[in-house]
């Protein structure tokens, strides 16, 4: 049987690492598992955004200049929405509005959102499995200077400006994985975890306790690959949340904060090494499709190292 090979992923970051793997591993081998803490519902209509980055870079649709929705976009619903008074702190573009009206209708009908990504990377012709971490209702709450705030208004409106005290994900303990989570956590060759910012895009998949038993008992190594570069993070809050919670902007925290479950950590250049856990070194930025490759390929192989 030919091998498999499953990644947790959230956010910008992650989905470079989950397309560098799809073009280099063989079709229908991959399965990404993908953070929905992230999700939420804005003017009724149900957004996600880490899954749609996902699709959106796997299809060769992202906008490579902002980093996340879709190459070409147009606005002319975030205009009228505007004109109107409407709240225009998020942004929905023409063309993204189609994933979101769609898995509404789609949601209402009664699918999952497990069916419903699993006809849009249809649609798209994408030859991987994408999950989502839960079919149930997840969210990601930050605890903030400014008081509790969701995340979306803690990432968006307010740009992660508030100092953050406490991550809280309402809703985790009673989740189920959703259906082929569990499976391919246990069943695959490697488990990878994507540069996604440990506390805010892999966490949320941790705090559903299915999930996490998985990595504990899957036979697989379980290889993740460190946010920092150089003692910061290339995009996002991480290096400042891990400030204000007090701890050390170092691989060994990121190592410690993952913890037994975690068998090596791929860990950028020269940066300071994990004690007491396997590791290897690459550049590990990504910003064209060769790094994506590189960072996917050292990954493969400091699994492959772990197994053997």
């Amino acid at each position: 049987m030919s091998a498999r090979y499953t990644v947790l992923t959230g956010g910008v970051g992650g989905a470079k690492l989950v397309n560098g793997l799809y073009r280099i591993l063989p079709p229908h081998s991959l399965t990404a598992i993908v953070n929905t803490g992230d999700d939420f519902r804005h003017y009724g209509l149900p957004v996600s955004p880490d899954i749609d980055t996902l699709l959106y870079t796997l299809s060769g649709r992202s906008n490579q200049t902002l980093g996340w929705g879709r190459e070409g976009e147009t606005w002319n619903f975030m205009a009228a929405l505007t004109s109107l008074g409407g709240e225009n702190w998020f942004n929905l573009g023409d063309g993204d509005l189609a994933l979101h009206v769609l898995r509404g209708h789609a949601l209402a009908s009664g699918e999952t959102l497990t069916s419903i990504i699993a006809s849009f990377a249809a649609a798209w012709n994408l030859a991987l499995t994408i999950l989502p971490m839960t079919d149930d209702a997840v969210a990601t709450f930050v605890d903030t200077d400014e008081g509790l705030l969701s995340f979306q208004r803690y990432f968006v409106e307010r740009r992660c400006e508030p100092r953050l005290l406490s991550v809280q994900f309402d809703g985790a303990q009673a989740a189920a994985a959703a259906p082929g989570v569990v499976e391919a956590i246990m069943t695959s060759d490697a488990v990878l975890v994507a540069p996604s910012n440990p506390w805010l895009s892999v966490d949320p998949l941790l705090a559903i306790p299915a999930i996490r038993a998985a990595l504990v008992a899957t036979p697989a190594p379980v290889v993740a690959v460190s946010p920092l570069v150089g003692g910061t993070a290339v995009k996002g809050p991480t290096a400042k949340l891990m400030a204000e919670l007090g701890l050390a902007i170092t691989n060994h925290t990121i190592a410690g904060h993952y913890g037994s479950w975690l068998d090596a950590l791929l860990i950028h250049g020269d940066d300071d090494a994990p004690a007491g856990v396997a590791h290897a070194r690459t550049d590990t930025l990504m910003h064209t499709a060769d790094d994506r490759i590189r960072v996917a390929r050292a990954a493969l192989a400091l699994a492959e190292g772990c197994s053997g």
